[in-house]
Formats: C-alpha cells, sequence, structure tokens
C-alpha cells in the first residue's frame, strides 16, 4: 500500500490525496506537523532529503518527493494525463509554472498570513510576493477565458496542481473576485467526480 507523508493544511499535499481520492487508490496517510519539525528529523529526513511535505513511499524504501513529480507519477496511463506528445509537454508547462510563478507567492503568503498568523511582521514580503502572484492569477485568467480547463480542454492533472493553491488564495488576501473566468474553472473542478476539500481526511 502506498504511504504519504504529508501536512494537512499544505496545498502541494492536497494534490496528492485529490488525485490518489480520484484515482480511487487506498493509499496510508502519515501526518507530518511542520511547524513542529517533524519534517526535520533524521527519520524524515531519510525520505526526503530537502525536508519537505509531501513524501510519498511506493515501497519500502522507495520515496517520491516533490509535489507535481508525485501527481505525473500517479496519473501515468490514467485520463488525467494525456497521451498526446503536445498536450503531455504542456501539462508539464503548466506544472513548471506552477511551481516557479504561481506557488512561491500565492502559497507563500498564504501560509504567512493564514498559518503563522505573521501578517503584520512580513508585511513588505507580502506587499512584494502579492504582486507576483497577481501576476500569475493574470496568465491563468487569460487562458480561462478561452478554455474550460489548462490542457486539451478537459480535466488534468495541470488543473490539479494549479487548482490546489488558487482555490485557497483568499486565505493570502488575494482578491479572487477580480478573476471570473478563475473563478468559474474553481467551481468546475470542484464538480469533478470523487472531488474532495482541502480539510478531508
Amino acid at each position: 500500500m502506498l504511504k504519504l507523508y504529508d501536512y494537512s493544511r499544505s496545498g502541494n499535499c492536497y494534490k496528492i490525496r485529490l488525485l490518489l481520492n480520484q484515482l480511487e487508490i487506498v493509499y496510508q496517510r502519515i501526518p507530518i506537523d511542520i511547524l513542529q519539525g517533524e519534517s526535520r528529523t533524521p527519520e524524515f529526513l531519510a525520505m526526503s532529503p530537502v525536508g519537505k511535505t509531501p513524501v510519498l513511499e511506493i515501497s519500502p524504501g522507495q520515496y517520491l518527493t516533490e509535489s507535481n513529480a508525485i501527481i505525473y507519477y500517479l496519473a501515468g496511463g490514467s485520463d488525467f494525463l494525456p497521451t498526446d506528445r503536445w498536450e503531455r509537454a504542456q501539462v508539464m508547462q503548466w506544472l513548471f509554472f506552477e511551481q516557479y510563478s504561481h506557488e512561491p507567492n500565492i502559497a507563500t503568503v498564504r501560509f504567512w498570513i493564514s498559518i503563522l498568523q505573521q501578517a503584520e511582521q512580513r508585511r513588505e514580503a507580502i506587499a512584494q510576493k502579492q504582486q507576483l502572484g497577481y501576476a500569475a492569477l493574470e496568465v491563468m485568467e487569460q487562458h480561462l477565458t478561452k478554455h474550460d480547463y489548462f490542457v486539451g480542454d478537459r480535466y488534468s492533472i495541470a488543473d490539479i496542481a494549479l487548482y490546489a493553491y488558487t482555490h485557497v488564495a483568499e486565505e493570502g488576501n488575494f482578491d479572487l473576485s477580480k478573476f471570473p473566468a478563475i473563478l468559474g474553472w474553481c467551481n468546475r473542478t470542484t464538480r469533478q467526480p470523487k472531488h474532495i476539500t482541502i480539510s478531508a481526511t
């Protein structure tokens, strides 16, 4: 059985839980409290040298890290990952965008404000990251004004990756009302079969 080591409020971890549920794959979930240093223990660092969740244990001693690598691995051979070479490259394009332009800004601000409760202490850094976060949301908005989903006009791991932190962006004080196409896409995503919320166990 697969084992998922994750932090419940992490969008990166939520991606994995959402896809596993939609693939109907049974797995064991092992909570890791990053705020209590549980991702910095020698045991955890042996699985994830960078000390980050999520970690997927595929078999004893075989660990996969980085959320988008994990969903790419899990989606292989399923409808969540296109077989067409061009569409598969587009999926990768959005996965890289999510980790480089989207997650470092939207997720980080959410973490500082809603999880660490450090809005005042990090006010200047938050303002800088919010500007970059809004730029990423604008890229998504422009794409979604012409497409229902990010690749091939059907739901894929590109949508899962981007939905994870977008749908909770308001916890980082991002105003999603400015992005009607994103809100429509979020609504379509929640209607996908076997959808679960980020707070679901």
